[in-house]
């Protein structure tokens, strides 16, 4: 079993930078992925940023050259960093492991920014 808890978020202005961290625990795979995606209301919940273990990432369009993702795969934590951020990013933010076909959700994070 593998649990998955987030840390981070709240209110910002717009323009300004904010950091998310996920911490997962439990039977971790060596091999593995780690990401972000939100949701805001009304919306279907969308990939922010993934990051395998070996640090390939993907970023959703919306979010390249503003957010960045890192992972430290010895603590089994993965981090975003939001700078530049708009009202358009305000969302829950759930962070997801996956390993052997399986994904394990964290409770999510209110990220709200402020025009």
């Amino acid at each position: 079993q593998v649990q998955v808890v987030e840390s981070g978020g709240g209110l910002v202005q717009a323009g300004g930078s904010l950091g998310l961290s996920c911490a997962a625990s439990g039977s971790i795979f060596s091999i593995n992925a780690m990401g972000w995606y939100r949701q805001a209301p009304g919306n279907q919940r969308e990939l922010v940023a993934s990051i395998t273990s070996g640090f390939s990432t993907n970023y959703a369009d919306s979010v390249k050259g503003r957010f960045t993702i890192s992972r430290d795969n010895a603590k089994n934590t993965v981090y975003l960093q939001m700078n530049s951020l708009k009202p358009e990013d305000t969302a829950v933010y759930y962070c997801v492991e996956s390993q052997g076909g399986l994904h394990y959700w964290g409770q999510g994070t209110q990220v709200t920014v402020s025009s």
